[in-house]
């Protein structure tokens, strides 16, 4: 089973810690969800995970191999890392931005049957088919936010790191890429997305890693990890966990002190 990690992960950003001595295992088959307030560190993992940036101290492994030591077109096969509200600058449509997640695979003579073939199974994955042969600049934020998605799975990585992939998505394509999500999961990927809604992580999430100041405050099943203490402490706020006909709820009743 694959595997993916952080062993005493220490970034400063202009002399600032943003991780503090992170140590994390990820492993296949399972969605982690990271989560904490802004500036908590959350994009800054994601991106040491993936190898997009060297960490002052530690180090990211996947498989038992350093990340960093991976060449990127090999690690770009195992490793899909969607960003967080990316620029895109080119008017090109849906189908060709997809196809861009298969530029690892592509050789001197061009896209193969089998690179056409991903890149229809990614938009169908993503339910962007529709409309594929629209203009990118077309869509509206959500619209683009699932094109982004397809373009991450067109590379069939192993591993889906994903930066706030619900945000500008309307609640029922939050919920269809969730479901998205543990499919992945199920299929025997690893997938670690940070997010904002706590409620959304505890449903869709095997794992949550809560993180405040660069560290890891919390860890473990969303009942274990999203505790009102944790919570509390964390974000400052009185909250409390229910069971609703769809699964955990966080309600959050307003702030502390």
């Amino acid at each position: 089973m694959s595997t993916l990690g952080l062993a005493g992960v220490h970034v400063s950003l202009g002399g600032a810690p943003v991780l503090r001595d992170v140590s994390l295992a990820f492993a296949a088959g399972s969605v982690t969800a990271v989560v904490g307030p802004n500036g908590a560190g959350k994009t800054t993992l994601l991106s040491c995970l993936a190898g997009l940036r060297a960490p002052g101290r530690g180090a990211a492994s996947l498989d038992g191999e350093p990340v960093l030591t991976i060449p990127s077109r090999r690690r770009a096969r195992r490793i899909g890392y969607l960003e967080q509200s990316p620029e895109i600058a080119w008017a090109v449509d849906v189908r060709t931005l997809t196809g861009l997640g298969r530029t690892p695979y592509l050789g001197a003579l061009g896209p193969t049957a089998e690179d056409c073939a991903a890149v229809e199974a990614a938009m169908a994955q993503a339910a962007v088919q529709d409309f594929a042969d629209r203009s990118v600049a077309s869509l509206s934020g959500g619209e683009r936010g699932r094109v982004l998605i397809a373009r991450a799975l067109a590379g069939d990585p192993a591993w889906l790191l994903a930066d706030e992939p619900l945000a500008g998505l309307d609640p029922g394509h939050q919920l269809d890429a969730a479901a998205l999500f543990r499919r992945l999961a199920v299929e025997g990927r690893g997938v670690v997305v940070t997010l904002h809604d706590l409620t959304l992580a505890a449903r869709m999430a095997d794992r949550v890693v809560v993180l405040s100041a660069g560290a890891v405050a919390a860890d473990g099943p969303p009942r274990q990890a999203l505790t009102p203490e944790v919570l509390a402490r964390v974000y400052g706020v009185e909250a409390r966990l229910s069971e609703g006909a769809a699964g955990l709820l966080v309600e959050i009743s307003g702030r502390l002190g």
